[in-house]
């Protein structure tokens, strides 16, 4: 099992969805992508792709930059935190309700 067998070239992706390596090393700067480097090559593990699309159409389409996308993506993390919340809450208060 080599090092890279989970892990993308950042220049392949660059260049399969037309980006500058300067957005993808932004996203990393700021915390919402890991890379990670490998004899002097810079990787993205393939668990991070779907996010790193995510974030692709963003930026194109909304026209968010790095910083834009990583107040929708807390947004959404919060967003997802609160629905958990609920079904947290609504889950004990059937056991209330059974008694």
């Amino acid at each position: 099992m080599t090092k890279t067998q989970h892990l993308i070239s950042a220049e392949t992706l660059c260049t399969h969805y037309q980006i500058e390596f300067s957005f993808v090393d932004a996203l990393h700067n700021i915390g919402l992508i890991h890379i990670e480097i490998v004899e002097k090559k810079h990787f993205i593990h393939q668990d991070q792709i779907a996010d790193l699309e995510k974030m692709i159409r963003m930026h194109l389409e909304l026209n968010l930059n790095p910083e834009g996308i990583d107040v929708v993506f807390n947004l959404i993390e919060k967003e997802q935190e609160l629905q958990n919340e609920i079904i947290f809450l609504r889950n004990r208060l059937r056991i209330y309700e059974n008694e």
